[in-house]
């Protein structure tokens, strides 16, 4: 592709088409964001663990993505994003049920 076929590319597609490819772009980063994340607190850890803006940026690419998948009309992507919404969902709404609950005071064991 050269230089002038993509400037002909970009002036001959739709604004809307336009912006959902930029829709689908930001999802795509703010779906990799998680990876991210997730690499840098096992790093720190040194051991593998999976910190809780994983699933915030999980839930939020993923339902970007999902948008960009029912606009392309695609049922594959669809099924996919849509399964792991209800995943990153279930995960946050035990974040927050943790957090909700409180935690029972230790007792230390009789001598």
């Amino acid at each position: 592709m050269t230089w002038g076929s993509l400037v002909q590319w970009w002036h001959n597609t739709p604004n809307a088409e336009l912006a959902w490819i930029a829709v689908g772009l930001v999802a795509q980063l703010m779906f990799s964001m998680r990876f991210l994340i997730q690499w840098i607190a096992t790093e720190r850890a040194r051991t593998s663990i999976v910190p809780e803006m994983f699933w915030y940026f999980s839930f939020a690419g993923g339902v970007m993505l999902l948008a960009y998948a029912i606009y392309r009309l695609d049922p594959v992507f669809i099924l996919g994003q849509a399964t792991g919404l209800l995943i990153y969902s279930r995960n946050i709404y035990f974040i927050w049920l943790k957090r909700r609950t409180p935690e029972a005071p230790k007792i230390a064991p009789a001598n």
